[in-house]
């Protein structure tokens, strides 16, 4: 019987736990949306936006950002506010000052900040309590996570403090209940149930020894540029894109539901059409809730870039580095090697860096 994994105490500070953002692109220095860069200890993602907005006279709904970041932690994010060009917003920020706050640059770009517009997102997490050995096994198995990649599985977080948030989605999605109005509130609900179905399907492969390989029908995504073509049934290519899967460059998808979501074909289908059917015989309800999430393809292994580990001190701990793309969860990553005990766990998608990035459309590519 294998031994219990070492637990390993998280987040026990701000400064154990800190999340710089990796952008898409620069901003072009031209256009009505003033990017400013930020680091922020003990603020939310929202709290910043409000009271920044306020700072600058401008309109809260107005302003983006790629990802949310939790309060709990040391993040450095760029959040974009919408301030006319005649308005001289650069010196009014030049004035501003925020408990916690502390802002590193600006820049004008032409569009507004969107949800998913970011590469990814780095970590430098501090692990506490590791005593004896326990220390240099968690680092092990990390190393190995970083080799080789994890089950890309979802969070607890994304459900909801009591985890209810997909029976309350459920429920709704079969006229049982009437849904939320506030349409912050449905799109949550919505991806809670879109996460826990792409958990169940991950499960499956995971428990069949597939969630790394691909299967002829799957829809694979690629690494590099992110592109998702499908695995074909025989052949060469398929020989192909089994070794290219092996080797890391790509991975094959399960489903964040929606309307528009591209299936599979095959063994992977039939898998994904029995967990839709379990808890929505009919699928055609998803119609009905495009809006709020038209459905893509989310990798079944979750890539672990740049991963460094060393000891903190005599006491037992361990700091870990580590790149994710968007999307995915450091807290999944930890999971792999240690059980986690956060002091501060509630209701937040803080570890992954992204709210509403899993629910746009899928990136097309070629194999």
């Amino acid at each position: 019987m294998q031994a219990p994994l070492p637990i390993a105490k998280i987040r026990t500070s701000p400064e154990d736990f800190v999340v710089e953002e990796i952008p898409a692109y620069a901003p072009s220095g031209k256009g009505e949306h003033l990017y400013v860069t930020l680091r922020k200890t003990g603020k939310n993602t929202l709290d910043v936006v409000r009271d920044l907005s306020r700072a600058l006279g401008a309109d809260a709904r107005s302003t983006g950002f790629a990802g949310m970041k939790d309060r709990h932690a040391i993040t450095t994010q760029t959040i974009s506010i919408q301030v006319p060009i005649a308005e001289d917003a650069e010196a009014k920020l030049a004035q501003v000052s925020l408990p916690g706050v502390e802002i590193l640059g600006a820049s004008r770009h032409g569009n507004k900040l969107k949800p998913g517009h970011l590469v990814g997102n780095r970590f430098t997490i501090t692990l506490r309590g590791l005593a004896g050995d326990d220390a240099a096994r968690v680092g092990e198995r990390l190393v190995e996570a970083g080799r080789v990649g994890v089950p890309n599985s979802f969070g607890p977080q994304r459900f909801g403090r009591d985890g209810q948030n997909p029976t309350r989605a459920l429920a709704w999605l079969r006229g049982e209940e009437r849904g939320p109005r506030d349409r912050r509130e449905q799109r949550f609900l919505f991806s809670a149930l879109q996460s826990i179905l792409f958990n169940d399907v991950l499960a499956r492969r995971v428990a069949a020894g597939t969630w790394a390989a691909v299967l002829p029908g799957d829809i694979a995504k690629k690494h590099d540029s992110g592109g998702i073509f499908a695995v074909p049934a025989e052949g060469r290519d398929l020989d192909d894109a089994k070794a290219r899967a092996e080797a890391g460059a790509i991975s094959p998808t399960g489903p964040m539901f929606g309307a528009k979501m591209r299936w599979p074909e095959g063994a992977p289908r039939d898998i994904e059409r029995e967990v839709l059917a379990t808890v929505l015989p009919d699928a055609s309800r998803l119609e009905s809730f495009r809006a709020l999430g038209e459905g893509t393809r989310r990798p079944l292994r979750l890539m672990v870039a740049d991963l460094s580990v060393r000891p903190i001190d005599a006491s037992g701990g361990l700091t870990v580095s580590f790149v994710l793309p968007k999307g995915g969860y450091a807290t999944t990553v930890l999971a792999t090697a240690c059980q986690i005990a956060d002091a501060t766990f509630r209701e937040s998608d803080a570890d992954s860096g992204e709210e509403g990035d899993e629910s746009s459309s899928e990136p097309s590519g070629s194999a």
